[in-house]
């Protein structure tokens, strides 16, 4: 079967990848020059890669870890010490770190928090404890039943002190959903800390050695080609044109530099796209279907990546970072946690700045500005002095809508991959799947979209489902 997919992210090349395991021909239409969706990268005058987000890996994301493998490519992740490391504003220039042991879960994570003694007290600790015991003991369900609260809420009617959220949990839901514990639902934040706690190196961080472009997304796209797919760049859809029955008749691509509109006709069609350029494209006599109609209570939310070059060395730590500043979520000098971007003498941080709905519009003077006097707090050693380290050269990237914003009552509006158009289907991490909006959410709803689409199939084969059933593959119903 011929599967138009609309959307080069992971979740279309993922879908591409697995259709063409079920013997399938996908066609990949991308409107950019350049792959990647959330995860696309570029180069600069100068050589040097700049990137959409600050993209860690951790080991609780099966079906990545399952692609990069059947990929042969799992070597390409650089997989760090077991830590998680935080900023302590109280104390400018020092770091509090959660050291997790190499003993079964849930024992490993339990340790370095009794082993941490910096951020919370033993009272704080035993409260969080038994805080988590509904979502422990009830498992998923509980967990989605939690969607109704925010985080902060969650944590108030568990009798959890608010420094909790405050000085651990604004870091961890700034770097997750790029929104503060006040706003994200707690069905996020419990999703998580249940995958940590249940997988023995759940929590640990690993960084790509080069670019995703590069190093992830190209690998997908020659899987996909020398499987007699196709990936097409600068293929702008234009219009989803129906059939009278409203089934899909064909894709409609822009045609661009005075090139006519390009007509491309498939068996079944899928967007891979944004849900918020979903929402454009939807054809009007769909706008009145329920599955369609509750994508109006999903939108992104903003993110903004910043990439600064020194003339020094501020730090050899190889690890993803914590800031708990207000303006900044996660950073890291990649030129100690990625091959590719490797500097002894200098330093490249990348940083993300959440949450960020305030800061879109601002140039990105004012934002490399304000980014500064957070470093200075940050890293005071080296700034502030009669020779503060210099900025050589920074790149700001906007995405005005990323992921999906998780706020309390999100999960209701998530649509499953398969649709009421029997030949259209959808993808994308704000799909229905157990994983929150990330690169795990996007591979495994792609891999969810091809399953749909082969059981859709009235002569879908059981060893063609099993070819994609048999790896982590799961929903939102059996997590």
């Amino acid at each position: 079967m011929r599967v138009a997919i609309a959307g080069a992210g992971l979740a279309g090349l993922s879908c591409a990848k697995y259709l063409i395991d079920a013997g399938h021909t996908p066609i990949v239409l991308e409107r950019r020059d350049v792959l990647g969706g959330l995860v696309a990268a570029w180069k600069d005058s100068d050589g040097d890669w700049y990137e959409t987000g600050l993209h860690a890996f951790f080991g609780a994301y099966p079906n990545m870890l399952q692609l990069l493998k059947e990929l042969g490519i799992e070597d390409r992740l650089q997989w760090k010490e077991h830590t998680l490391i935080f900023n302590q504003p109280e104390k400018p220039g020092t770091l509090s770190r959660f050291d997790v042991p190499d003993i079964p879960s849930p024992f490993n994570i339990i340790a370095s928090i009794l082993r941490n003694n910096d951020m919370l007290t033993w009272e704080q600790k035993i409260r969080f404890a038994i805080g988590l015991l509904p979502a422990i003991v009830r498992g998923q369900k509980y967990v989605e039943e939690m969607d109704k609260y925010s985080f902060a809420e969650w944590l108030k009617r568990q009798g959890i002190g608010e420094r909790v959220a405050s000085d651990v949990f604004i870091a961890a839901s700034k770097a997750l959903t790029f929104i503060n514990p006040d706003e994200v639902s707690s069905t996020i934040l419990l999703t998580a800390l249940n995958r940590f706690l249940q997988e023995r190196y759940g929590s640990k961080i690993a960084f790509l050695d080069g670019s995703p472009t590069e190093r992830l997304c190209q690998p997908i796209v020659d899987y996909i080609t020398a499987g007699g797919g196709q990936v097409r760049l600068n293929a702008p859809l234009k219009q989803i044109v129906l059939n009278t029955d409203g089934t899909v008749k064909e894709f409609l691509l822009r045609g661009l530099n005075g090139e006519p509109d390009e007509v491309v006709t498939a068996d079944f069609y899928v967007s891979a796209m944004s849900v918020d350029a979903l929402k454009v494209m939807l054809p009007e006599p769909w706008q009145q279907i329920e599955c369609f109609q509750k994508l109006e209570g999903l939108e992104g939310v903003p993110v903004i990546n910043l990439h600064l070059w020194f003339d020094r060395k501020l730090t050899d730590i190889d690890q993803l970072l914590f800031s708990r500043s207000p303006l900044l979520s996660v950073y890291a000098d990649m030129s100690n946690t990625c091959r590719e971007y490797a500097n002894p003498d200098r330093s490249m941080l990348e940083l993300v700045l959440a949450p960020a709905k305030d800061w879109i519009s601002k140039s990105d003077e004012e934002i490399v500005a304000a980014t500064m006097t957070e470093l200075e707090k940050l890293l005071p050693e080296h700034f502030g002095k009669d020779n503060p380290a210099k900025l050589l050269k920074s790149h700001v990237v906007k995405t005005p809508r990323s992921v999906y914003k998780a706020t309390p009552g999100r999960q209701q509006y998530r649509p499953p991959q398969k649709t009421p158009i029997a030949n259209f289907f959808l993808s994308g991490s704000y799909t229905m799947q157990r994983y929150l909006g990330s690169m795990e959410g996007a591979v495994l709803s792609g891999k969810l979209t091809a399953q749909a689409i082969c059981e859709s199939l009235p002569e879908a084969s059981a060893s063609n489902l099993q070819t994609l059933t048999r790896t982590p593959a799961t929903n939102a119903a059996t997590a």
